[in-house]
């Protein structure tokens, strides 16, 4: 695994802005960078990312499997009871998902690591899936990139396959799409995702969350027009569904759910220990515990997170040398975890974070992550990469 540093592409910020790629300097400072490449062998990628991803999901699903049979393991993830009926039949309805990312530590030896699952409201799905991938292209063409290099990258035409599959389940191949107002970053997602259901032959309106509604002795929940949403995907997590004020509705409703309710097992972080727990001493998984009142302080070579928690915040470690970090946020009120730490590679000042992808229960591509904190945020850089 290297870090290669390459000349940009003429004019790709004309073309990001062209194609929708509103969100790719933030606050003025670049969240997309091209003046470097992350390079790995095909070997690297099959074996060490590519393999432990297929193999990681598996064991998670069997997890989803038991707690969904198991209100001890639903309250041990803090799941609020008025909703562990719909995660339970949703699971056994054999409702389907769309997509998940599993963030790893990987230095180009060895299997990587997993820090931790973003598998109900992934984002930088359109930079890995769409935008990297026209990176890849044009910087063959340019003569910026050999022209046998390839990406570890079939994001696209797998969502595209997984839409297809999901709209033969639907009344009028209709999939609403929803998320909160003024995220350019989430719109953006949400715009590609509705995109890619087009492709597969869906119809993709879509519909903010605040403007979702319900009407007395509906079955449904329903748009600005009050007509009925019967399937909807909503880049919005599961927890905090719960707690809105329509949340206690979500049981009595027949809307289709994408992702689906079973999902909320795995969109926190008390599944790490749990994974933990039932395969211990897997090469690919690090040892995590269930915080508790009698936990001793943290020791050096150990990281706090929060159950419910984005973007890195709330989330502290300590390294083995005793350097501290952590990052605010607003994640205060839920229980806590203890993960074993793995550094990140370092290049330069960037520590790099590989985040990998996993659409229709099958590893399919990668996206590059890197930023100056051990802590991956919302503002950390994405770097493309390429197998040469």
């Amino acid at each position: 695994m290297l870090r290669i540093d390459i000349a940009e592409r003429h004019n790709w910020k004309d073309l990001a802005h062209e194609l929708g790629f509103h969100f790719h300097t933030i606050d003025g400072e670049p969240y997309w960078k091209e003046d470097a490449y992350y390079q790995f062998t095909l070997e690297q990628v099959e074996r060490d990312i590519e393999a432990p991803t297929e193999a990681l999901h598996e064991m998670c699903m069997e997890l989803v499997d038991r707690v969904c049979n198991s209100n001890a393991l639903m309250q041990r993830l803090a799941l609020p009871e008025f909703m562990w009926d719909s995660i339970h039949d949703s699971w056994k309805a054999g409702q389907p998902h769309l997509y998940g990312r599993m963030d790893f530590a990987y230095s180009g030896d060895g299997p990587a690591k997993l820090l931790e699952l973003n598998y109900d409201t992934p984002t930088s799905l359109y930079e890995a899936g769409f935008f990297q991938w026209v990176w890849l292209e044009q910087a063959i063409q340019q003569g910026l990139l050999p022209r046998h290099a390839d990406q570890y990258n079939s994001i696209q035409e797998r969502m595209i396959n997984a839409m297809a599959h999901v709209g033969r389940g639907l009344e009028d191949a209709t999939l609403h799409f929803s998320c909160v107002k003024d995220n350019t970053e989430e719109r953006a997602t949400v715009h590609y995702l509705q995109d890619m259901a087009v492709q597969a032959g869906l119809k993709a309106p879509f519909i903010f969350m605040e403007d979702i509604g319900y009407q007395p002795g509906g079955d449904y929940f329903v748009d600005l027009d009050n007509q009925p949403i019967r399937a909807l995907f909503k880049l919005y997590p599961w927890e905090e569904m719960a707690d809105d004020a329509f949340g206690e509705r979500i049981p009595l409703m027949q809307t289709h759910w994408f992702e689906p309710p079973w999902k909320a097992v795995l969109s926190n972080k008390g599944i790490l220990p749990l994974l933990w727990e039932h395969f211990e001493g897997h090469p690919s998984l690090l040892p995590a515990f269930f915080e508790t009142s009698n936990s001793e302080p943290m020791a050096p070579g150990w990281v706090r997170k929060p159950f419910f928690s984005r973007e890195g915040s709330n989330i502290e470690l300590i390294t083995d040398a005793g350097e501290r970090e952590a990052v605010g946020g607003p994640y205060t009120d839920s229980p806590w975890i203890r993960q074993a730490y793995q550094p990140m590679p370092r290049f330069g000042d960037r520590h790099a974070l590989i985040g990998s992808w996993v659409v229709g229960d099958r590893a399919c591509g990668m996206g590059v992550r890197e930023d100056v904190g051990r802590i991956t945020k919302d503002t950390s850089c994405f770097v493309p990469h390429a197998i040469v």
